[in-house]
């Protein structure tokens, strides 16, 4: 039951990101105007503005221009419901499951945004900032887990401090060294694992997918690549699998050479 919930409550949500990575790039409103088509600016119907049925039963198309559809729009609805489930597997009901939720559903935005614009916005990961001392700081006196906060908090100096650096060589953008205290307070609460293997994972997936562009000619030496969806990817990967990828090294470390 609990994650059918999360399910129908990831759609809805994803529903509204697609509001938020479209329109928060430009500055516009969230609110106003309501949802509309781009290329007719008729607004949309209700009951096709269900998500992922909506799309699927205008196959696609605009009810009254016919003009194409993302399939963008129901990935996303569906992507952030497939994470929002995951999560609430991960944590369970728990006090620090809304905190997770909520880095899921700014995950998804910010990903979004920075392979469509290149930048990652004060105007979502400023927030985000305060909404995880607000939900983090009252499940560590629920939980009587006063070190989760204090790891958090070091764990968010430590990554920013890391990410300064780099950006100071130029190989880092404003925005990413933005993000990474606020990546680092998340992973820092699961603990010292979890923020080497988030922030470790960031570097080799990027690094990967740069050379597989580079490889088939996708980008050159000089593309910007957005490093932010990396970073997302990396945190999440150590947030459900810390313990066993930190095992598994481990492992090998301490298996003798034949």
């Amino acid at each position: 039951m609990l994650l059918s919930i999360a399910a129908l409550f990831g759609l809805a949500i994803g529903s509204f990101l697609n509001v938020v990575i479209h329109r928060v790039p430009g500055g516009v409103s969230l609110s106003h105007p309501g949802s509309h088509c781009p290329h007719c600016d008729h607004a949309i119907r209700n009951r096709h503005n269900v998500p992922v049925l909506g799309w699927v039963l205008l196959r696609g198309k605009c009810a009254d221009c016919r003009a194409p559809i993302s399939i963008r729009y129901p990935l996303v609805e569906a992507g952030t419901a497939a994470l929002f489930v995951a999560v609430t597997a991960r944590f369970g009901l728990s006090w620090e499951l809304p905190a997770y939720l909520y880095l899921a559903a700014v995950a998804v935005a910010l990903a979004m945004i920075d392979i469509d614009v290149k930048r990652l916005p004060d105007a979502i990961v400023r927030p985000s900032y305060v909404v995880a001392l607000v939900l983090l700081v009252p499940a560590a006196v629920l939980g009587h887990d006063w070190r989760a906060i204090a790891r958090g908090l070091i764990a968010a100096a430590a990554m920013w401090i890391f990410f300064e650096i780099v950006a100071f060589f130029g190989a880092m953008g404003g925005g990413d060294v933005k993000l990474a205290p606020l990546l680092g307070f998340y992973l820092g609460w699961l603990g010292w694992g979890a923020v080497a293997i988030g922030a470790f994972a960031a570097f080799v997936l990027g690094g990967a997918v740069g050379v597989v562009l580079l490889a088939t000619r996708m980008a050159k030496r000089k593309t910007r690549i957005p490093f932010g969806p990396y970073m997302l990817a990396g945190a999440f990967l150590a947030v459900f699998a810390a313990a066993p990828i930190a095992n598994w090294y481990l492992h090998l470390l301490t298996t003798p050479i034949a």
